[in-house]
Parts: structure tokens; sequence; C-alpha cells
């Protein structure tokens, strides 16, 4: 199942081999923990819009037509009229779908990234355990308008601070 889940993202979206910077980081953790879209930008990504359709239209066609065969015979025996409308129904649900294909699968990426570029940036803390504790560490550092330059210092002192206590 894994290796399906790696193959799917290497073929829906294009990974830079750029590393995440620390400020792009911190950003990006503290809108993931919102439940919010990321930028693809600040985790270095993009999606491949022509793969995107062609692997949602192989779902599609893997999920809607054994439902298509089964269910049209039955539709048009009861009425042509409920058959079209759910010829439209399932249109809808297509196009509705693809949309929430696309923020489902930039998820996956966004988190996969992120605690790629934890590694990276925070490797003797563990994202599960600290990944809140730093986003509260961020939001203060912009209240506290922490510069560029010290935000990583200010960030370690700040976890070392709370992870002391």
């Amino acid at each position: 199942m894994q290796k399906i889940k790696e193959f799917s993202l290497n073929f829906l979206f294009k990974i830079s081999n750029h590393p995440v910077l620390l400020r792009d980081l911190l950003e990006a953790n503290a809108l993931f923990n919102e439940d919010m879209l990321i930028d693809p930008a600040k985790l270095n990504f993009k999606m491949k819009h022509l793969n995107a359709y062609f692997y949602y239209g192989i779902l599609c066609l893997m999920i809607l037509l054994p439902l298509l065969l089964i269910t049209h015979y039955f539709f048009t025996l009861l009425d042509f009229h409920i058959s079209i409308i759910s010829a439209v129904l399932v249109t809808a649900f297509v196009f509705v779908g693809f949309d929430l294909f696309k923020i489902y699968t930039r998820k996956i990426i966004s988190k996969k990234l992120i605690k790629k570029a934890w590694d990276l940036h925070f490797p003797c803390f563990d994202y599960e355990k600290y990944s809140k504790i730093v986003e509260e560490i961020y939001k203060d550092a912009l209240k506290n308008e922490a510069s560029k330059i010290n935000l990583e210092q200010y960030v370690l002192e700040k976890i070392v601070e709370d992870h002391s206590k």
C-alpha cells in the first residue's frame, strides 16, 4: 500500500530538490495544524495537472463504470427520467469530486513534505509531539516581531525552554 501511495504522489506532484526554508516550514506547519491549504511554493511542490486529470479519470472509471453497468438497466426500466437525473448528478459529483481529490492529495503531500523539512530543521524534536508547540512559538515570534535572522534561534530557545519545564 505504501508503494502505491508513493507512486501516486510522485505521479501527481513535481517536488523540488531545494530544501524548505525555516520560515516557510513554520508558516506551513501553522497553516497545516489549522487545517488550511498551504501554498505549494512554500513547500517547493506543484501538481502535475495533466497527470491529475488522468489519475482521477482512472479512479472514476474504476468506481463509476461498475455502478453505471449495475444501475443503468434498472433505472431505464423504472423511468428514463430517473436515468437522466442520475446522469446529471453523477456528472456533477465527478467535477466536484476532482476538486476534493486535489485538496485531499495536497494535504497528503503537504504533511509528507512538512515532516521531511521538520527532520532537516528540527532533527532532535519529534514532529507529532512538537508541531503544536512550535506553532504557538511561531505565533509568538510573529507577535514579538522576531527578525528572520534570529527566528531559528528564537524558536529553538523557546522549545528548549518549554521542554526543560
